[in-house]
């Protein structure tokens, strides 16, 4: 049975919104597209290289899944960790309107049924990671499950004030555990989480 984990980049205030580049995503009017650039540092990458050599499938929501296939089956330089892996390994996105036949390579579309269908991608990968990158919306649906078994969050020093937030108002109450943390050279902390259940709460003891 494969671990399924979330990878994903975030502001300061849990912004999750196109990364990458000003037109990734500019839905809700957003305008900062490609905060993450200034910071990218080889600490980063490193790290990124060492999630993806863990991979062995991966589960994308549509919108994600459309900015890979627009860029990653052009790299073609086998010593690109990240490009071969995401070429070669099945690839999973879930979408109602996305045909069942996509362009790219090893690619299968999930339309129906999503949680049902992620329980059984986890028992059937093997040799790795079922893999989630962004794909917000697809990633609070399974943080609903208790689906995602452990989260990298990659947390930028920029704060944007505007965007697409990775855990919502309204979401379920989840305590974590720390498993690992870094920070990289730019400034990125990069944290390692599994959940650890629900919540509890008490008060501080007053001395009287």
């Amino acid at each position: 049975m494969a671990k399924l984990t979330l990878t994903t980049f975030l502001s300061l205030d849990g912004v999750m919104q196109a990364p990458g580049g000003p037109d990734e995503d500019r839905s809700g009017g957003f305008e900062y597209g490609g905060w993450v650039v200034p910071f990218a540092d080889e600490g980063m990458m490193q790290f990124m290289n060492e999630v993806f050599e863990r991979s062995a499938a991966f589960l994308l929501g549509r919108r994600t899944y459309d900015i890979f296939a627009s860029y990653w089956p052009k790299v073609t330089d086998p010593e690109n960790l990240i490009a071969s892996r995401l070429n070669a390994c099945p690839k999973y996105v879930v979408s109602t309107t996305l045909g069942q036949e996509p362009v790219w390579e090893n690619t299968t579309v999930v339309s129906t049924d999503v949680t049902a269908e992620v329980a059984r991608l986890k028992e059937r990968t093997q040799g790795g990671e079922l893999q989630i990158h962004g794909s917000g919306t697809l990633a609070r649906s399974l943080m609903e499950n208790d689906l995602i078994d452990e989260y990298n969050l990659l947390v930028h020093p920029v704060f944007l004030g505007h965007g697409l937030r990775l855990f919502p108002d309204g979401g379920l109450p989840t305590a974590f555990e720390l498993t690992s943390s870094r920070t990289t050279p730019n400034g990125i902390a990069i944290h390692t989480y599994r959940p650890a259940g629900r919540p509890r709460f008490g008060t501080f003891a007053l001395d009287e």
